[in-house]
């Protein structure tokens, strides 16, 4: 896979002749991998990787850990029971049982029992996946903040409710004619979506309401009171932010 960082586990020797050896791998996950691609490349099933990582469903995030084949593998020795490897590994006899196939609780010297260490892995993991969801979700909105707050730079003429052709009325049906100090911005809607809140540099707050013919791409037409007003302004290089 393109990211792995491999821990090597060594398990508790209780006496003797009994030896215990474990690998595990954790996988930090990318944008576009798969449980199914992580899996099949660990050559492991993809119900094993959502046990060993508590995952409830298929959802993976850009930066999780994941833990690959935390088990121990444990040789049994003289003396041991199902009992005790439970409580020095902090496991269930149900769950050794259940992990090697035992029918009972009888175990053999020098027998093989996987012991999977996932608990204590899977707290870290769960605690890690929420750290990168929440990280995910403060980029997310920081970037829809970003998106919100754009600076355009653009051409600006200015006209008025009563100019030669014009009804008074804007293209999303405000009427200027019974208001005319309505801080209202003509727009290319390719550029600046109808209705979008704008800051315009000399001009203040303003509302995108209203298209014409000549506006076209960083091109804005500003409403004015006044066609004294209007000549006035005559055509500038301004900036606008995009407030939403």
């Amino acid at each position: 896979m393109k990211k792995k960082f491999v821990a090597l586990a060594t398990g508790l020797l209780l006496v003797g002749i009994a030896s215990t050896h474990a690998s595990a791998e954790e996988y930090q996950v990318e944008k576009g991998d798969t449980l199914w691609e992580i899996a099949h490349e660990n050559e492991i099933t993809v119900d094993d990787l959502k046990e060993s990582n508590n995952l409830a469903t298929d959802i993976i995030f850009p930066g999780q850990l994941l833990q690959i084949d935390k088990d121990i593998v444990y040789t049994v020795k003289a003396g041991d029971t199902l009992s005790e490897l439970a409580e020095e590994y902090q496991v269930t006899v149900e769950d050794l049982k259940v992990w090697n196939a035992l029918p009972s609780d009888l175990i053999l010297i020098d027998q093989s029992l996987v012991i999977k260490e996932v608990k204590q892995a899977t707290n870290e993991t769960q605690t890690k996946a929420v750290e990168v969801s929440n990280k995910s979700k403060t980029n997310s909105t920081e970037e829809k903040k970003d998106d919100q707050q754009k600076t355009l730079t653009v051409t600006a003429t200015a006209y008025t409710a009563e100019c030669d052709g014009c009804s008074g009325i804007t293209a999303t049906g405000i009427d200027l004619r019974n208001d005319r100090d309505k801080k209202v911005i003509a727009v290319d809607p390719n550029v600046i979506p109808l209705g979008t809140r704008v800051y315009v540099e000399g001009y203040g707050e303003a509302i995108a309401g209203d298209t014409g013919g000549a506006i076209k791409g960083n091109k804005i037409d500003i409403h004015v009171p006044t066609k004294d007003e209007a000549y006035q302004w005559g055509v500038r290089t301004v900036k606008v932010t995009i407030l939403g």
